[in-house]
């Protein structure tokens, strides 16, 4: 086991809102030593720099990288969710598989021993963990989100593990979240046409807005 972290204030400014830190640089040198497939759970998505070529990277050489992440039903985050459409199309070019959350998913009954009682006001799910697995072999568990801010300016925590019992359990979990009734596959449908036309509106602004190195 591997304990990872950054240091306070891992970015002072000097260089603008890049620079990474050293979890940012661990999680991608594991990443790029992966053989065979590499699943992921984050909230937010938006590549941050070289995210994108490093993932394109690892499917010329074979490997199946998938992403479960939230959709625009279920995200409570508007800003990270318009960074995250606005590059959408070049992940899925990219051939990296897309999995994004439903508000009630099938599982809600499931994972919910309250259910029953909050029936008639079902809370909308969404997701929150930030899980990572190599090869099933490798795990990852920690703070770090997909995306830039925890790329380059929040300070993130988390511990890789190497253990393929432990590592397959989470992946089944995540699979599971990814399966139909659970998730929508951005790559057969659309999911934000199930958004009310007021969330999609406000999306469509926050796209519009320069924000992809904060978000």
């Amino acid at each position: 086991m591997c304990f990872v972290s950054d240091e306070p204030g891992k970015n002072p400014g000097d260089n603008g809102l890049g620079g990474g830190g050293r979890t940012t640089s661990q999680l991608a040198a594991a990443l790029a030593r992966a053989q065979k497939s590499v699943t992921i759970q984050s909230p937010y998505l938006v590549m941050p720099d070289g995210g994108l070529e490093l993932f394109a990277g690892l499917i010329k050489k074979g490997v199946k990288v998938r992403i479960s992440t939230n959709s625009l039903l279920s995200t409570d985050n508007l800003q990270a969710f318009s960074g995250y459409s606005n590059q959408r199309e070049d992940l899925l070019d990219a051939g990296i598989e897309v999995f994004e959350f439903q508000p009630y998913p099938r599982i809600q009954q499931q994972l919910m021993e309250r259910y029953p009682k909050l029936k008639e006001k079902s809370p909308v799910f969404a997701l929150h963990a930030k899980t990572l697995v190599i090869d099933g072999k490798q795990l990852f568990v920690g703070t770090f989100n997909l995306d830039p801010r925890s790329a380059n300016l929040n300070t993130e925590v988390g511990v890789i593990i190497d253990n393929p019992h432990l590592a397959q359990q989470v992946e089944l979990e995540i699979e599971r979240d990814m399966a139909p009734g659970n998730s929508w596959n951005s790559a057969e449908d659309n999911p934000d046409r199930f958004a009310p036309w007021g969330k999609r509106l406000k999306m469509t602004f926050w796209k519009w807005m320069p924000l992809e190195d904060i978000l």
